[in-house]
């Protein structure tokens, strides 16, 4: 049988009516009633017994039955251990109860039996049960569903500061609506939630004011677990709390590294490490601490590892048990100055600790430093202890710790635990180091390959921000784009790959130059796409077979083109949120642009949608950073973009400011890009086309048609080099292609010349010989324009030429 069976035999009372033998007696000493209890117990059947003198069954009881009779005549019960013949004859011991009934209900005596072996048992356990509640060291509360106290023993009264009762009962009638100190609630409430103990070491730190050589802090073993009845349904929780705080200090140090471990490096920021590494120090081991770093640690540089001589140290953190901290002689930031002969000085040249027990004012080294001196012997500083911050063979500082209120000296048990935690808190202190100096690189490597600034185009008049976030994140992968097309198009692209760091930056530098270079053959916006995500699974293969093993490598991007002259806007996504836009005259848009996959699935199509623009529309390109900050709903933060980009007449920074304060948080998980484009159009009479026969005649009437136009713009000081452009270009177009064949000129900041056909042939340049005819018309074209390409469309192709204006036509607005 183990304990829990034991418990389970032994937990009722053998006095209870239900499990003990019952008998009724009268006053004349005849059994009237006999429970079959009693049956078990002696074996005499009711029918054997009914009616019979008690005393038959009590061989030479005469001196019991004398004090039952004694007990009767002064009105009180009886209670002793009696022998009575069993029906087999052997003897049996019982431990009985009786009480007097009145006359009322006939006289005579109620008694109730049971072995004497049970009666001891039980009570045994409620001597162990009273021990363990009044007299153990072991703090009991016993509290209800709701978490408020029913009954409290004076051991946990004690510990959680409980108003004392009368007479030492801590009942909740006594107690009254108490507050369930947090440390009790919180392990409580973890019991009923999990339904089962929850056991957990708690360091209570010393109360500030008092003398720590009584108060040294404790150490608690704090365990909560269900209480249930017999159909197992919860009726609160019984809460335990033993304090074994000792005096002996390898069980002390190994509580400290063990807060030390959970306490310090939680993030990686470099000020937060070293002022968990401070706080972890005082008050448990020092009444002040100060640690002071290296410039090059500040600003994440590259470290000379051992012992060093000479550096600027810099206030990192310092942390008091006075909130004034009285100590600090400089600011957190600032150069601490230490002079050359003090211990500070002196740790960081040898690389070891140094321990002064017993500090006063003939201290040698004192002299040299007369503003410290003044300060310490003020404070009454009497134990002083210095360690170098040291990891991976690189000092990066040093920390000092002082006592005053705490009166023993520092001691080398001491100087061991402070040194494995500062040894533990420089490995993090590093780790910060080097991940700064990594967050910074990625960052430099981002923004050398964003745009420095956008073009200033005619076609739309831009505005952008980049928010890189938080450096435990890591640089992300977002980017941004403008890039001028050809016949006065621009084209605006938003993109994000997946992932942080420095491998995110360089993937989003080769698919912006990607991009950049599929844009210069003006693809259609899908077409594009499909092209980069072709890129984007060459960059996984290249990756993966790098690294040997799989690698996820994949981006989101949206790509759009705006013709100011047709105002029409072409837009395809890659997996990317769909951009918004501001109409002059109705509600902000949120197009239905088909989503497309991301980039780096391949095998699947992309579409594109063409939306038209009233002049001065507000396009938003974003990245999904923007209208997922701070964890909100998708929804909501669609709402609050439409919200942003109401009143499109603003000035566009004016809106960006908007869009920050209304989306983001002060602290961004993500990083954030988004664009913002306000479009123009193209004044009608600055674009003028024709029809060209496919006629070799008709070239002569397309370069009169041409100077006409140029005189009526005022650009005669160009019609020669035009008038060469459209005869080379509509010749190649009859001879080489097939009608119909347009000319349309376009005045914008430069001459644009387009030529278009209804060939899907790409014309190329060649060098002729000396006794070709032809083939010179190309090589002419690119010698006097100043840039020339093909681009296609769904009905052919078109030839473009653009040349730069005169400086009086060039100096005029585009608008």
């Amino acid at each position: 049988m183990d304990l829990r069976d034991l418990a389970e035999t032994h937990r009722g009372d053998p006095f209870g009516i239900t499990s003990a033998a019952v008998a009724l007696v009268d006053v004349d000493g005849l059994i009237r009633r006999w429970s079959r209890r009693a049956e078990d117990l002696l074996g005499y059947p009711a029918s054997s017994v009914l009616g019979q003198p008690v005393a038959s069954l009590l061989p030479g009881a005469d001196a019991s039955v004398s004090a039952l009779a004694s007990a009767q005549r002064v009105g009180e019960g009886w209670e002793g251990l009696v022998t009575v013949r069993h029906c087999a004859g052997h003897p049996v011991e019982l431990a009985v109860r009786a009480c007097p009934l009145p006359a009322e209900q006939g006289s005579g005596w109620l008694a109730v039996a049971c072995e004497v072996s049970d009666a001891r048992r039980w009570e045994l356990d409620q001597a162990v049960l009273r021990g363990l509640l009044e007299e153990s060291p072991i703090g009991i509360a016993v509290l209800d569903s709701e978490l408020r106290f029913q009954w409290v023993n004076q051991v946990l009264a004690a510990m959680e500061g409980l108003p004392a009762t009368p007479g030492g009962r801590h009942a909740a009638t006594a107690l009254g609506p108490v507050q369930v100190p947090s440390a009790v609630d919180w392990q409580a409430r973890q019991a009923l939630i999990s339904g089962h103990a929850t056991p957990a070491v708690e360091h209570v730190p010393p109360a500030h004011g008092r003398s720590r050589r009584d108060a040294q802090g404790h150490l608690r073993l704090r365990s909560s677990f269900p209480l249930r009845d017999d159909d197992g349904k919860t009726l609160g929780v019984c809460h335990t709390a033993v304090d074994f705080t000792a005096q002996d200090r390898a069980r002390e140090r190994l509580a400290l590294v063990n807060e030390a471990a959970q306490r310090i490096g939680t993030t990686l920021d470099l000020d937060r490490t070293v002022a968990e590494l401070a706080e972890v120090l005082v008050p448990q081991l020092a009444d002040f601490v100060a640690i002071d770093l290296f410039q090059g640690v500040l600003a994440a540089g590259d470290l000379t590892p051992g012992p060093v001589t000479g550096g600027t140290l810099r206030r990192a953190a310092h942390v008091s048990v006075h909130k004034e901290q009285p100590e600090a002689i400089v600011a957190i930031g600032e150069p601490t100055r230490y002079p050359s002969k003090s211990p500070q000085r002196r740790c960081l040249s040898t690389g070891r600790p140094i321990l002064d027990p017993v500090l006063n004012q003939t201290t040698w080294w004192l002299a040299g430093d007369p503003q410290r001196l003044s300060k310490l012997v003020r404070i009454g500083v009497h134990t002083h202890l210095v360690v170098p911050l040291r990891a991976r063979g690189t000092t990066m500082g040093v920390v000092t710790l002082l006592r005053w209120d705490n009166p023993n000296p520092f001691d080398e048990d001491d100087l061991l635990l402070v040194e494995e935690l500062v040894a533990r808190a420089a490995v993090c202190v590093d780790n910060a180091r080097r991940f700064v100096r990594e967050h910074h690189a990625a960052l430099a490597l981002q923004t050398s390959l964003l745009p420095p600034d956008l073009p200033d185009h005619c076609a739309v008049e831009v505005a952008y921000r980049y928010l890189p976030t938080d450096a435990e994140a890591g640089v992300g992968g977002d980017w941004f784009d403008v890039i001028p097309l050809s016949g006065a198009r621009v084209a605006l692209v938003v993109g994000d790959v997946v992932g942080h760091g420095i491998h995110a930056a360089a993937s989003m530098g080769r698919l912006r130059a990607a991009v950049q270079t599929l844009a210069d053959l003006d693809l259609p916006p899908d077409e594009l796409l499909a092209h980069v995500d072709d890129l984007v699974l060459r960059l996984a293969d290249e990756a993966e077979a790098a690294t040997d093993g799989p690698m996820v490598i994949g981006a989101t991007c949206v790509y759009a083109v705006y013709d100011p002259i047709s105002r029409k806007l072409t837009v395809a996504r890659a997996g990317h949120p769909t951009p918004a836009i501001a109409h002059l005259s109705e509600p902000v848009e949120l197009p239905d642009i088909p989503a497309g996959p991301p980039l780096g699935l391949g095998g699947l199509p992309f579409e594109s949608a063409e939306i038209e623009l009233e002049e001065g529309s507000v396009v938003a390109l974003y990245t999904d950073g923007l209208i997922e900050a701070s964890d909100r709903d998708v929804d909501v933060g669609f709402e609050r973009l439409c919200f942003a980009l109401a009143h499109p007449d603003r000035p566009l920074e004016e809106i960006c400011d908007t869009m920050v304060r209304i989306l983001l948080p002060d602290h961004p998980h993500d990083d954030v890009a988004f664009l913002i484009a306000r479009t123009r159009a193209l004044p009608p009479d600055r674009v003028a086309s024709w029809e060209v026969p496919a006629d070799p005649q008709a070239v002569h009437e397309a370069r009169d048609n041409t100077v006409r136009q140029l005189a009526a713009w005022g650009l005669q000081d160009i019609a020669f080099t035009t008038e060469l452009i459209v005869s080379e270009l509509i010749t190649n177009a009859i001879t080489h292609a097939c009608g119909p064949i347009g000319l349309r000129l376009i005045h914008e900041r430069s001459l644009i010349c387009e030529v278009s056909d209804a060939s899907n042939t790409s014309p190329h340049m060649r060098r002729a010989h000396n006794t070709d005819e032809g083939g010179r018309g190309l090589f002419l074209v690119a010698q006097v324009a100043q840039r020339w390409g093909t681009r296609y469309t769904e009905t052919g192709k078109t030839i473009w030429a653009e040349q730069q204006l005169p400086a009086k036509a060039a100096d005029a607005d585009c608008d």
